[in-house]
């Protein structure tokens, strides 16, 4: 049996055999295919996102206290005054700023795989150190040496972890001792205060100006959280925090340097503590030495509650100052409610238990 061919056929004919025999072969999928296009599928892979490191639920925990509070405002603000201005700008939107920004550095080094018991120690010699700095120059010069301060404080912190390979837990609750006395030593036992005229208008603006309802130590969180957020989540550099914090062998093998990553995280949340110990001082007008040292573990719940992991490799800049936000407005909600003081803690200590619950919990669940 033979089988005829068209003229014109034969092995002309083979490339276009191939071609139709590809068009009908299935593609290979790409990377690239499976990134989101649209602004709803970009939205619902964000979210995705805050779900996997515990963002997105202590965010809906927030806003339920938050709503429960604006009712209980709403029907009775002589008696619980949350709307009120004064609480709005006056505590909260001076309180949750410091802290967050303090999470932020403290979470940022937890996701490295390290973190510092020595924040609040640290935050006394800094604010010691603006103070005494602008008395004797002006604010501005006093804010650069500020940080300078701070990231050296907490580079020699970092450099005594990976250098001598002892637990940061150890290393840094030592060196809190020794941050704190260093304060005393350059200070003395009485506060630190600003001379006359040191503290300007601009300064204070700049750092505590009260715009109604909040203050600028909001807009600067805002700043700091949306830069973070960039570093972290969208820069390579933010990849290798993750990636020596979950495992530091593979990250190693990839040519990652963990003890440059550890180090830089250090720095940063010097830069963080640096940037808060001024806002702080700006808006006191003053800095006891050794008073400090409750903002030490107050950031790193913040951090914990937020969705941080303290074995390193988890968490998000959204989740670090939503659970700062969530420790403060709890405690202020208290103090509204005129529970007494040692209610205060004790439910402040159970919230932030039940979050760190909640969140290993749903931890679990995402993956």
């Amino acid at each position: 049996m033979t089988i005829s061919t068209p003229e014109g056929t034969g092995q002309d004919a083979v490339p276009e055999v191939s071609l139709a025999l590809e068009e009908q072969a299935p593609t290979r999928r790409r990377l690239a295919d499976s990134q989101p296009t649209t602004p709803r599928e970009r939205f619902l892979d964000n979210l995705y996102y805050l779900r996997g490191r515990g963002a997105l639920e202590i965010s809906g925990v927030y806003a339920l206290i938050v709503f429960c509070f604006v009712i209980a405002s709403t029907v009775n603000s002589t008696g619980f005054p949350f709307l009120n201005s004064n609480n709005l700008s006056g505590v909260l939107s001076q309180n949750i700023p410091v802290l967050a920004i303090l999470a932020i550095g403290a979470g940022v080094l937890m996701i490295a795989g390290e973190f510092d018991l020595s924040i609040g120690a640290v935050i006394g010699l800094c604010g010691v150190v603006f103070i005494r700095t602008a008395n004797n120059t002006n604010w501005q010069v006093a804010f650069l040496v500020t940080i300078a301060v701070g990231m050296a404080v907490m580079l020699v912190n970092g450099l005594i972890v990976v250098t001598t390979r002892i637990p940061s837990f150890i290393a840094t609750l030592g060196m809190s001792f020794f941050w704190t006395g260093a304060s005393i030593y350059l200070n003395g036992t009485t506060p630190a205060t600003f001379f006359p005229g040191v503290r300007s208008d601009t300064m204070v603006d700049l750092m505590a100006g009260n715009y109604g309802y909040f203050r600028s130590q909001l807009v600067w969180l805002l700043l700091i959280g949306v830069a973070t957020w960039f570093l972290l989540h969208r820069h390579k550099s933010g990849n290798k925090f993750f990636a020596v914090g979950g495992n530091p062998a593979a990250a190693a093998a990839v040519s990652i340097k963990p003890t440059v990553v550890r180090l830089q995280a250090f720095a940063f949340l010097g830069l963080m503590v640096g940037i808060a110990s001024s806002l702080y001082v700006a808006r006191t007008s003053g800095m006891q030495p050794g008073t400090t040292e409750s903002y030490t573990l107050l950031a790193i719940a913040a951090a914990v509650v937020g969705g941080c992991s303290l074995t390193g490799g988890r968490g998000s800049i959204t989740g670090m100052i939503v659970g700062a936000a969530l420790i403060l407005t709890i405690e202020n909600g208290l103090v509204l409610g005129n529970a007494p003081g040692f209610y205060v803690q004790l439910f402040l200590g159970l919230a932030i238990v039940i979050a760190a619950v909640f969140n290993k919990f749903m931890e679990g669940k995402a993956t």
